[in-house]
């Protein structure tokens, strides 16, 4: 049987932009990734302190799939969008475990 795997990600708000940047997590961002075949898992915010304003991850089935999903086209249309908003990009793939993971 396949492991799940999990992509996580972690990134800055541009300054100004967090108005939009909701909207867009909320509106396309999430969604967009369900319909590709990942389901978010978590999301943190970091209000004060060092380290990445969001932290976030999201499981696929398999390694496989994940990276088809990664690969797409709607992946890298999402990514693009998400990049208008966000600096400091990061990301990682990791073997899920079910209890919270970071970068």
């Amino acid at each position: 049987m396949a492991e799940m795997v999990k992509l996580l990600m972690a990134w800055d708000i541009k300054p100004g932009h967090e108005q939009e940047y909701f909207e867009f997590i909320v509106r396309e961002f999430a969604p967009g990734m369900m319909r590709l075949g990942m389901e978010p898992t978590d999301a943190w915010y970091t209000m004060y302190g060092e380290g990445p304003q969001i932290l976030t991850g999201a499981i696929a089935q398999d390694m496989e799939t994940l990276q088809r999903i990664l690969a797409s086209p709607e992946w890298q249309e999402l990514k693009k969008k998400l990049f208008r908003h966000i600096r400091n990009y990061k990301e990682k793939i990791v073997k899920a475990t079910g209890r919270f993971q970071v970068l």
